[in-house]
């Protein structure tokens, strides 16, 4: 787990985070929380097969697909479905993964911890940002 000063630095230091199972269904906390992001001054790249625009921005089937560098990928998918992102996030080489509330897969985190790539889990990214830079 990322002490407050790391995940300030982390998050001060970021400029682009692809949201993984971005939705433009405003029912969807997905959207919420990437609109946040936007207006906070951060380049979202929303990821999901299933979307081809999501606030303004072009979205990519999948991470791989993704053509530029991503520092942080905030996952928005069921636990099951977090091992193939983290794979894909590590071939990315992303600086962290962050699985947003209510999503934990220890062994995926343990996956990316290995390879160096510091994991926030079952934490809003919405929440940790309006907690930690005011």
């Amino acid at each position: 787990m990322m002490d407050d000063k790391t995940l300030t630095e982390l998050l001060a230091s970021t400029k682009t985070i692809a949201v993984i199972g971005a939705s433009s269904n405003p029912s969807r906390a997905s959207l919420g929380v990437s609109r946040f992001l936007q207006r906070q001054g951060y380049r979202v790249i929303p990821v999901n097969p299933n979307e081809t625009e999501v606030l303004g921005e072009k979205a990519y089937p999948s991470l791989k697909d993704v053509p530029e560098h991503v520092d942080i990928v905030d996952i928005f998918r069921r636990p099951a479905r977090v091992p193939e992102v983290v794979e894909e996030a590590l071939q990315k080489g992303v600086r962290c993964i962050w699985m947003q509330e209510g999503i934990v897969n220890e062994a995926a985190a343990q996956t990316a911890e290995q390879a160096g790539v510091p994991v926030v889990m079952d934490r809003c990214i919405l929440k940790e940002l309006a907690r930690l830079l005011p």
